[in-house]
């Protein structure tokens, strides 16, 4: 059977909430960085009415909520040069760009300095390419090890686990095929918060929603998941950054 869902947006003391309509029980309430955006996830049975009393309901922490993740640290557009920071798996390097005649290459020198070496007159586009490459191949040489671990611990099958770049989750799954996308931008952040958007995903293989069963086997498989899903957050966003 398809499931109904219907999606608007209304504006609530001059903050635009998004409202979607599931064959849902309850009504849900989440405020989203980078920029707070809030959305509601409502009953088909629920007017506007009565989300919009539970919106005002919430205003307080809504407010705090935004006001927090508008005063995150946020990493300028970066242009792949000598000087910049970047991050793998939580840590902060300092990249060096080194133009030498041979096939391009990424480099941890040691704890704080990360090497890109390209080719003389390697543009921005390329030089961000070739990064992306190397984050790329990192973040699947971790995968394997992870996967199993997990899938053993949740008792879920998982077919399939891809890499790609995502404008607005951490993570996603196809629940029918068993396949879980995971953002590219997670070969940056700490291994614990990779490992926690992977079981997010997994639980879903079990739970569709996000609701109390939900959370409910997220602190039976991962009584910490609340401390990595805030570590998450609170770590640097880079240009144009967002979070699950």
């Amino acid at each position: 059977m398809t499931t109904k869902v219907r999606s608007h947006r209304i504006d609530i003391r001059g903050i635009p909430v998004e409202v979607v309509r599931k064959d849902i029980k309850n009504l849900h309430l989440g405020v989203y960085p980078p920029s707070g955006r809030v959305r509601v996830a409502a009953p088909l049975w629920i007017d506007d009415d009565a989300v919009r009393l539970a919106v005002i309901s919430r205003l307080g922490w809504i407010r705090r909520k935004r006001t927090e993740f508008a005063q995150q640290d946020r990493q300028s557009q970066r242009e792949f040069a000598t000087g910049e920071s970047h991050y793998f798996r939580g840590r902060r390097y300092r990249l060096d760009v080194i133009e030498q005649d041979c096939p391009s290459a990424v480099r941890l020198l040691n704890n704080a300095k990360m090497a890109l070496r390209v080719r003389p007159g390697t543009d921005r586009d390329a030089r961000e390419a070739i990064l992306e490459q190397w984050y790329r191949r990192q973040l699947r040489a971790q995968l394997p090890e992870l996967c199993v671990k997990w899938a053993r611990k949740v008792g879920v099958t998982v077919n399939e686990v891809r890499i790609k770049k995502m404008k607005t989750l951490w993570g996603s799954c196809n629940i029918e095929a068993k396949r879980i996308w995971l953002n590219l931008e997670l070969a940056k952040k700490p291994t614990l918060c990779l490992e926690y958007v992977l079981v997010h995903e997994m639980v879903h293989l079990i739970e569709r929603q996000h609701n109390e069963r939900f959370q409910k086997l997220m602190d039976r498989f991962m009584p910490q998941w609340r401390i990595h899903r805030d570590e998450l957050n609170q770590h640097p966003l880079a240009h144009e950054e967002w979070a699950h």
